[in-house]
Order: C-alpha cells, then structure tokens, then sequence
C-alpha cells in the first residue's frame, strides 16, 4: 500500500502517535483513511482548498499543513485503541497536545488578514 494523503505521510502520524499507538489503527491503511478526512477537515475549517494547489505551496505553508493534518489523524489513531498507552492519562495527554498543535496550525491557515500575503504569495 502506498500513502495516499497530500498533507503528511504515515510516518508523520505515527511519530506523532507514539510509540503506545495501537498497531492495528497505526498502520498506512486506517491512517490513508483518517488523512483523507483530515485534509477535508483542514480545508473546509480554513475555508480554502489547500489540497488542489499543494504542489503550488511554499515549503512553509506545506509545513503547517503538514502539522495540521498528521496532529488530527494521530488523535484518530489513539482514539481507536488507546489501551496501548500506560494509562488514560497518558492518551489524553498525547491528545491535548495533538489537539492544541492543530488548532494553532489552524488559526494560521485561517488568518486572512495577517497571512493573506504570505499564503497568496506561496
């Protein structure tokens, strides 16, 4: 199999899903699919599709979506079995981390006003 997210790759989820992820939910199949969700997510939150001018992006740009797409699927990946982790805690703390890194990364996609050059001109 082979990736087929346009953000990140199923290296960027693992890594970011830790090393307690569930083996079966971390695997390039289940996380094909939660990219595939993750990238409409992204650009419909951000209201522009990020997606049909990727290869357009400066590295930069690439780089935060990259950010935002691999920290939403990784909480899919926890989500899916977080019996793996040495605890609620542990799970929910990776996942709060996860969650706060996207919404950053989110906030930059969507800053019309201050990224709006930096975004058009990438």
């Amino acid at each position: 199999m082979v990736d087929t997210g346009i953000f990140a790759t199923t290296l960027n989820v693992q890594e970011r899903a830790g090393a307690n992820a569930s083996t079966v939910s971390n695997t390039e199949a289940y996380i094909n699919s939660y990219m595939t969700q993750a990238e409409s997510q992204i650009n419909v939150e951000s209201e522009f599709n990020w997606s049909d001018d990727y290869t357009g992006l400066n590295v930069d740009v690439k780089g935060v979506l990259t950010l935002a797409a691999s920290c939403l699927s990784a909480v899919d990946v926890i989500n899916y079995d977080p019996s793996g982790f040495t605890g609620l805690t542990e799970a929910t703390t990776i996942i709060n981390t996860l969650l706060t890194k996207y919404d950053m990364a989110i906030k930059l996609l969507r800053e019309k006003d201050k990224g709006a050059i930096f975004i058009q001109d990438a």
